[in-house]
């Protein structure tokens, strides 16, 4: 019964996890229209304060070295939490200056992917001890879409009548319901013997020695790597489209609905198709759906939502199935972490790249030269095993 009670907590903490990680866009839209209705920042000024931000998931390796090594990952998700609240406190409590509303945004993004990297470690873990692996995935892919279709229309309403503060405000109940399951969850006891640091980090010479995983390394880069375009089509929809913040809330929370249906083809379709191939698709697939965004009018843009929404979800799964299974034997969870960090290296390089030529070169060169980029990756497929 133990066994079937930790099993059942294991399950709780993951979804909680990756519930919290996708309720925590709740501020997102309030603080968009704050920077740029009250502010009145430029596109590229915010697509560059948003490429801060997300700096802190792309060293997913250090946080994964720091989780297998020391202390417990509950330890590791306790003080996530602890310093989550503090930060929503501060931010909702008080008027900051730009700088420091900034540093929060940057140490509650940190909180979260210290927070992912430790539950990813729990579900490899228990998972292979259980076999429940890729049940453990579906409850957390599921959990965070339920949260972005919330968050939505919620975040949304938000914008369009509160400040950003009370989108912060509401993340602390969540932070102290996850105490519950951290709590009741037993993890298992590790010795980890204190040793001296040049031998806690012999084993991951491996990873930089083994040039099939470099190559998947670069390739992953260079798949994810192109300049972005989605702030100036924000700006479209609110300027020109004439969108109010709570109807795109409502639009991202029926794309998020679509995309569980593309979860599910991926769900039925995994273990079927052929990778590789696949990937070599995806490329042409995506300079495709780039392309399409010259034309872009109300209607093409609801349609290019839903629509893509269910194309870019069973991507996105096939990119993550791809990254699991190039992970080095022995060294799972922290090359995994690796793969993430760069995949999320790639989407701030392609943010910062694109708010540098957006004002250069305007939204439809920037919008080609986005397709073209998206080729680059192609001539290392044949090099992946």
């Amino acid at each position: 019964m133990s066994k079937m009670k930790n099993i059942f907590w294991i399950y709780s903490l993951s979804a909680l996890t990756y519930f919290i990680q996708g309720w925590e866009g709740l501020p997102g839209l309030a603080i968009f229209r704050y920077f740029k209705e009250i502010l009145m920042y430029s596109p590229e000024k915010i697509m560059f304060i948003g490429s801060l931000v997300s700096l802190s998931w792309i060293p997913k390796i250090l946080w994964g070295y720091l989780s297998d090594q020391f202390l417990t990952k509950k330890f590791w998700i306790f003080i996530s939490i602890i310093f989550d609240i503090i930060t929503a406190l501060i931010v909702g409590i008080w008027i900051l200056p730009i700088l420091i509303l900034i540093t929060m945004e940057f140490v509650n993004s940190t909180d979260s992917a210290i927070r992912d990297v430790n539950i990813d470690g729990i579900m490899c873990i228990e998972g292979k001890k259980f076999n429940i692996t890729g049940k453990i995935q579906s409850i957390q892919w599921i959990s965070i879409t339920i949260a972005s279709i919330i968050t939505g229309i919620l975040g949304g309403y938000i914008a369009d009548h509160y400040s950003y503060r009370v989108g912060f405000l509401l993340l602390i109940p969540f932070y102290l319901l996850l105490f519950i399951p951290l709590f009741f969850y037993k993890e298992e006891k590790v010795n980890k013997k204190r040793i001296k640091f040049i031998e806690t980090i012999k084993p991951y010479k491996r990873i930089f020695t083994n040039k099939s995983f470099l190559v998947v390394c670069l390739f992953i880069f260079l798949y994810n790597y192109s300049p972005s375009f989605g702030t100036p089509l924000s700006y479209i929809q609110r300027d020109k489209f004439n969108w109010s913040f709570q109807f795109m809330g409502i639009l991202g929370s029926i794309t998020s609905v679509i995309s569980i249906f593309g979860a599910l083809v991926y769900y039925k379709i995994c273990q079927k198709i052929n990778i590789k191939k696949w990937l070599y698709y995806s490329v042409f697939l995506g300079a495709i759906t780039t392309l399409s965004y010259l034309y872009y009018t109300p209607i093409s843009a609801i349609l290019y939502s839903i629509i893509y929404s269910f194309i870019g979800m069973a991507i996105h799964l096939m990119v993550m199935d791809f990254m699991s299974k190039s992970t080095i034997n022995g060294l799972e969870s922290t090359t995994f972490a690796l793969l993430c960090g760069i995949h999320n290296l790639a989407a701030t390089m392609s943010s910062l790249t694109g708010a540098w030529l957006y004002p250069i070169l305007g939204l439809n060169i920037l919008i080609i030269i986005s397709a073209l980029t998206s080729f680059i990756c192609l001539p290392l497929i044949k090099y992946i095993k």
